[in-house]
């Protein structure tokens, strides 16, 4: 048991945090589509139009704000136009990125909308610059947001829809320093300034376009997108090529050739585990640092629009399909991210974990044997952290010496924390990543006495506790009855791989 204590300065405001850093992802990959969430009209499992009304009906818990379609690497190999009018007059087309397996395209754009609309989420679609072309792009963007007569219009309507949809979000491409295209930075810099230019607004549909930007630390990527930036903001008739660019950043516990188990995995791997969720601060902010240089006022976003764990496949199933089991572990690597996303807030406009359903850091799993359905342990600190959805980020200082574990490659800290304030409450997320030991935590809040408070653990026996079917709830959020409180302080216990989170009323906020 140590002691620590967490100042928050409650009555001094940040940046707004964007509810979309808790944005998700969809990819063609595995079961995350197709029966993730697509099982068809003619299904035994409940169904709305095809889409599975257990697993819309748990993504509503966490009032996910975007969701990113239909890749990740499948993008790049996906045209559209295959997608659209009646399913059983769509082409069939071989997924050769994951799998190597045949999709019948029943899950289209217009199905990618309609379960859009059943969660409450905004649209991020992302376009083929990989294998695709500038007009198909184009003809995309006017299909999905143009209203009156026009040849993509008028191809919606035939196809069942009168009214454009509102889709805010355009991913040029994906990864194109890979299998996006294998692309040199000043090559793909080029392409994204060509495909933003002829991504329109249509009516009162406004485009955030997004770049597809650096694996981890290429931060000569960033430079070469920055550059196009200042480029145009110079030029004779000042714009912006894009609204902004994406850096992807996966934690694993070993190498990409061999990741680790997802269970079972032993201390030393989880400490590698944690040191590399740790290192995405410091990874973002020198990214950040080569934004600042060309666009110190910062009108250029950053979009973390893939991160997560990667672990080895489950065994038995393909590895092409990414399916793996999600445990505390997970939760824990969900918990830092989301602080350091709002500590970064101003520049952090948003962020998907890699994947939604059955696919990577999932939210759900379901079992296509018995058809059961389970939350996992990451599902629940997206639900318990929504609470800072849109809330001002506020700043937060630690006094936890004792807060440390010794390695023998060197320290690493173990309490991490942020908050933020909104209606008149602040809202603390606190996270104790050591193995053992128990942290007691002081919260000294400035600014205002402290009112009414309340708080919710995630606290399993083990690290390593999952959920699964025969035990769909080994890992899940308990009310925290005991938090001492004084004028301006609560205290709560933290136990050994833990989070949770502390709310508290300040009546003298203005």
């Amino acid at each position: 048991m140590s002691d620590a204590t967490v100042i928050v300065n409650a009555d001094i405001p940040g940046p707004r945090i964007s509810r979309h850093v808790y944005g998700h992802f969809a990819e063609h990959l595995g079961a995350c589509i197709y029966g993730g969430f697509w099982v068809g009209e003619d299904s035994p499992v409940p169904n709305v139009g095809g889409i599975r009304a257990d697993v819309v009906e748990a993504l509503r818990e966490l009032s996910i704000p975007n969701l990113r379609w239909p890749g990740g690497c499948f993008a790049d190999e996906y045209h559209w136009q295959d997608g659209i009018g009646p399913r059983e007059e769509r082409p069939r087309m071989v997924n050769t990125h994951w799998g190597n397996v045949e999709e019948n395209n029943h899950f289209g754009t217009h199905e990618f909308l309609a379960l859009c609309e059943q969660l409450g989420t905004e649209p991020y679609v992302v376009g083929n610059v990989g294998s695709g072309t500038v007009r198909e792009m184009s003809e995309w963007v006017e299909y999905l947001t143009r209203s009156g007569s026009s040849p993509m219009v008028d191809l919606r309507r035939e196809n069942g829809r009168d009214e454009p949809w509102r889709v805010p979000f355009w991913g040029l491409g994906n990864e194109p320093w890979g299998g996006g295209g294998n692309m040199r930075p000043e090559v793909y810099a080029d392409l994204a300034r060509q495909y933003a230019t002829f991504c329109k607004n249509h009516g009162d549909n406004r485009l955030y376009r997004i770049a597809a930007g650096a694996s981890e630390d290429d931060y000569a990527w960033t430079e070469a997108l920055m550059r196009a930036v200042a480029d145009m903001k110079a030029a004779q008739f000042p714009s912006l090529p894009f609204e902004a660019l994406s850096v992807h950043y996966y934690t694993i516990g070993g190498t990409w050739t061999d990741k680790g188990p997802a269970t079972g995995f032993d201390e030393a791997s989880y400490w590698r585990t944690i040191r590399r969720a740790q290192a995405v601060e410091p990874l973002l902010r020198r990214h950040i640092a080569v934004m600042d240089r060309y666009d110190p006022d910062r009108e250029i976003g950053l979009v973390v629009d893939e991160w997560g764990t990667w672990w080895d496949v489950e065994p038995g199933t393909n590895p092409g399909f990414l399916f793996q089991q999600n445990t505390m572990r997970d939760a824990l690597v969900a918990s830092l991210h989301f602080d350091v996303f709002h500590r970064l807030a101003e520049r952090v406009v948003m962020a998907n974990i890699a994947q939604t359903v059955n696919v990577l850091q999932a939210m759900l799993l379901t079992d296509p044997a018995d058809g059961t359905l389970v939350r996992t342990p990451t599902f629940h600190v997206f639900e318990m952290n929504k609470v800072h959805h849109d809330a001002t980020s506020v700043p937060v200082h630690l006094r936890a010496p004792g807060a440390v574990r010794e390695l023998t490659d060197g320290a690493v800290p173990t309490l991490s924390a942020s908050a933020s304030v909104a209606g008149g409450a602040c809202h603390v997320s606190l996270t104790n990543t050591d193995l053992e030991r128990s942290q007691d935590v002081t919260i000294e809040l400035r600014g205002s006495r402290v009112g009414a408070v309340a708080g919710r653990l995630l606290a399993p026996s083990s690290v390593g506790a999952f959920n699964a079917g025969a035990h769909p709830a080994d890992v899940a959020p308990t009310a925290v009855d005991e938090l001492p409180v004084t004028a301006s302080t609560v205290r709560i216990t933290l136990p050994p791989h833990s989070f949770a989170v502390v709310r508290a009323e300040l009546p003298d906020l203005p």
